[in-house]
């Protein structure tokens, strides 16, 4: 997401490059590309012109701090309005209700019932919440079923009325059968169409009705650019709904969506589907994304992710396997886990800054360490643990059972030690002489 969007800013900012003051005449040409560049990544035209407007109001006359180039100012200018645009702060649903009631509305396609399942998933794992799902998709039998196996793949139970088709005794009936027993929060799904008609819209109005939600959060595709805009100025009419959720975040999307959506509805982007796995959710932060679009990574969010799969004791555990130099294959194993858990790799080499753009060429898929993985498997446990054994013949057995080369294990062997003598560095006694090899290069003085 975002990539056009960034080279093209990128290539706007390269035009104050060398100038020694920001003037209405070198930000007027740097901005008239900016504008462009929003426009073919399919932000709404009156939505850009605002954007600009406000820039250009902050830019022009700004004093430049001797130590501060034109480009970077403008740089900063463009973040801060970006950020600003989406909202400026994150905002989190509502969840005082008890239960706490969530629909969730949407056209067909975009998304809704996987959201409502990432969305359970989110709240039970990471909020200590009791979830309840509601299969309120009566029209589509594929969407009850869809519910049905996400809500065992998180362990959260599902509420159908087998045969019924009428969502709004459904909704009314789940929100009474949650308070019976216990759960916290309920999420409804409910039935979206091709495109907006009067029967979908009333129908959802008369289950808002019924069960008075504490949050209405409308689902929409983002790959459908200024589309997704227009549908959530409708539903919004009818709905007044709460917040906003964006799909296929990581998908090849111009990003004009969320640019957008924010400033013509006037209601928050709440979360981002950034893949296909159950826990590919994040929750939205305007400044984070603006960070992005500009190429300056996330790295906040990359530590919440690692975070999230860290394992103090195990990690005591490594720490001294490592100064021990006894971190083997197995070990190598778990953290190649620990990473695949963080979510798609493309995505995390996105929030280092710097190498969303190193690496944006590069084919990166959730597959992307199998070929590790089946050469390590191929190892028998004593080789595993000591590596030091594995001589040409072990390598020559390895080879085949993995199906790959001695090339494939030459090199995987080659990055293991390379890997094992940084993180030695890494250990309190190795930063010093880390510290002095750093010195000795010639960055380094």
């Amino acid at each position: 997401m975002f990539e056009n969007l960034s080279d093209r800013l990128e290539r706007s900012f390269k035009l104050l490059k060398g100038e020694g003051r920001i003037t209405e005449l070198n930000v007027a040409e740097t901005l008239k590309d900016v504008r462009r560049a929003l426009l073919d990544a399919d932000v709404n035209y009156k939505t850009a012109k605002q954007f600009i407007d406000k820039v250009r109001e902050e830019a022009t006359g700004q004093k430049v701090l001797t130590a501060v180039k034109p480009g970077q100012m403008i740089v900063k200018i463009i973040h801060d309005q970006l950020a600003e645009l989406m909202g400026g702060e994150s905002v989190d649903i509502d969840l005082k209700g008890s239960p706490a009631v969530i629909l969730i509305a949407g056209l067909q396609g975009s998304g809704k019932t996987t959201f409502s399942g990432k969305l359970a998933s989110l709240l039970k794992n990471k909020r200590s919440k009791s979830p309840l799902l509601v299969a309120g998709d009566v029209y589509r039998p594929a969407a009850i079923n869809q519910l049905q196996v996400l809500g065992e793949q998180i362990g959260v139970p599902v509420y159908t009325e087998e045969g019924s088709m009428e969502p709004v005794k459904i909704a009314k009936n789940a929100v009474r059968h949650a308070k019976e027993k216990g759960f916290d929060v309920v999420i409804i799904d409910t039935a979206g169409r091709l495109a907006i008609d009067e029967q979908m819209m009333n129908e959802i109005a008369a289950v808002k009705k019924a069960v008075n939600p504490h949050e209405i959060l409308f689902v929409v595709d983002s790959m459908t650019g200024q589309d997704a805009v227009n549908t959530a100025k409708e539903f919004n009419d009818r709905l007044n709904f709460d917040g906003v959720v964006l799909t296929k975040l990581d998908g090849d999307t111009r990003g004009g969506a969320a640019l957008s959506i924010r400033s013509v509805v006037n209601k928050p982007i709440k979360f981002i589907g950034t893949g296909e796995k159950l826990d590919a959710l994040d929750v939205f932060h305007p400044s984070r994304m603006a960070d992005r679009i500009l190429g300056m990574g996330d790295v906040v969010t990359l530590v919440e992710r690692a975070q999230e799969q860290f394992d103090e004791e195990e990690a005591r555990r490594l720490q001294k396997k490592i100064a021990k130099n006894q971190f083997n294959f197995d070990d190598f194993l778990k953290q190649i886990s620990q990473i695949k858990k963080m979510g798609n790799l493309k995505d995390l080499a996105s929030m280092i800054p710097g190498m969303g753009k190193v690496m944006k060429n590069m084919d990166f898929d959730d597959d992307a360490f199998k070929g590790i993985e089946a050469i390590i498997h191929s190892m028998t446990p004593e080789e595993r643990d000591n590596p030091a054994i594995i001589n040409g013949s072990r390598r020559k057995r390895i080879a085949r059972g993995s199906g790959s080369t001695i090339q494939d294990v030459n090199r995987l062997m080659k990055q293991f030690e390379d890997t094992r003598k940084m993180m030695r560095m890494m250990t309190t006694g190795g930063r010093k002489k880390m510290a002095r090899m750093m010195g000795n290069m010639p960055f380094g003085k």
